[in-house]
């Protein structure tokens, strides 16, 4: 059986937040939502996610200070941008800072889920390869 697709869903407007994680649930995701990027935050150090979906505009902290503090608690976050207004600066900082995509809203379902899908690839293949670099390390350093 395969393993859930764990998502992040971060944004403010909590009746677009709600609606959205329902489509991602019922296309068989496990969906955590947050509607600030503190609690984004809080809940990136309490667990692991396969992808972040992360809105761009909220107040106090907004998506571009949350995917920088993202990436510190893990590098490894595979975190895609969802705007109402995207702007082509705002972009290409993103992508700069690590987001692996930027999508508009409204996104079609189907997009997001080729891109969570993809995010999910790409952080399994990260795992594998830094596993892969510690098994290399522990015979080594054992002498084996």
């Amino acid at each position: 059986m395969a393993e859930t697709i764990k998502v992040l869903a971060v944004d403010d407007d909590q009746d677009f937040l709600d609606a959205f994680a329902e489509r991602m649930q019922i296309h068989g995701l496990s969906v955590t939502k947050a509607t600030s990027g503190i609690e984004a935050l809080s809940k990136a150090e309490e667990q692991t996610f396969d992808a972040v979906i992360l809105d761009m505009a909220m107040p106090q902290m907004d998506g571009i200070d949350t995917l920088k503090r993202l990436r510190k608690i893990n590098p490894d976050l595979q975190v895609i941008l969802l705007t109402g207004h995207a702007t082509i600066d705002k972009s290409v900082e993103a992508i700069k800072l690590g987001a692996i995509d930027f999508l508009e809203k409204p996104a079609e379902i189907d997009a997001v889920m080729d891109r969570i899908k993809a995010a999910k690839f790409a952080r399994m293949l990260l795992v594998e390869k830094k596993t892969e670099e510690r098994i290399k390390k522990i015979i080594s350093d054992k002498g084996w």
